[in-house]
């Protein structure tokens, strides 16, 4: 018996390897490649898990894409920001400068550190970055636009928060998608 599952065992094998293997036609069997570790968009898995609300798992998906990719202007912003998330607003600052000295011309990133700047109530210093964020993007985000008027109001009036606490500033990424951060200026 146990003969004769080796032998089954191995002329399935034989089999794969030779000429048309486990090819999709007919009424053969195919079994597609398995993707491996490194064909898995760290970025993309990390930006996925932001969306929901798993930051310490997005952290680890983006150092997994920073270690294939290298740290690069969307990885630094993607771990700045989920550090953000995190509430590690020193660590976040410095990869979103790093990631802003980088490419300067990045709008989510001067957003994402505008948002941080605010957190740490460097208000004037965060209305700056959100002027640079709006226009690098040329006024094309709602989201930059918005968080624009709230620094400039907290600027111009920062005792009075009562508006302000009802309206989030908000992250943005590269691309499509947004993340939420709930402030309490």
């Amino acid at each position: 018996m146990l003969r004769h599952l080796a032998m089954t065992i191995a002329l399935t094998v034989l089999t794969a390897c030779g000429p048309g293997g486990f090819a999709p036609s007919g009424d053969r069997v195919f079994a597609p490649g398995v993707a491996g570790e490194s064909d898995i968009d760290g970025l993309l898995v990390g930006h996925r898990l932001m969306v929901a609300g798993e930051y310490e798992l997005a952290l680890q998906a983006y150092l997994r894409a920073a270690g294939q990719q290298g740290l690069n202007v969307d990885t630094l912003s993607a771990l700045g920001s989920a550090n953000l998330k995190l509430g590690r607003l020193g660590q976040a600052e410095e990869l979103l400068r790093r990631a802003v000295d980088e490419d300067p011309a990045f709008a989510a990133a001067w957003n994402n550190l505008g948002v941080i700047l605010m957190e740490r109530g460097k208000v004037a210093e965060a209305a700056q970055v959100f002027r640079r964020a709006f226009a690098t993007d040329n006024g094309n985000s709602d989201e930059i636009r918005d968080n624009l008027r709230l620094a400039l109001a907290k600027l111009d009036d920062p005792f009075n928060t009562a508006q302000q606490e009802n309206e989030p500033f908000q992250l943005v990424r590269r691309g499509t998608g947004d993340y939420v951060i709930l402030s309490t200026l």
